[in-house]
């Protein structure tokens, strides 16, 4: 049960760099950097928005 607490924790981490990481690119792109930034930062944080969902549904299944 701890390792997923610690898992849900590292993964709530990972929502805020991966929001970090899309304003960054958002800011890149107003500056006049390629759009295929935002489109990478927007993919990193799906993905840790996708992981932090499968460890609070973990963390939310009755134990056996």
């Amino acid at each position: 049960m701890t390792a997923d607490r610690i898992s849900a924790a590292v993964s709530a981490l990972g929502v805020v760099a991966g929001t970090l990481v899309l304003l960054m690119a958002f800011d890149e792109y107003q500056a006049g950097g390629s759009a295929g930034w935002v489109a990478l930062g927007a993919a990193v944080l799906l993905a840790s928005l996708c992981a932090l969902v499968r460890d609070v549904r973990r963390l939310r299944r009755p134990s056996a």
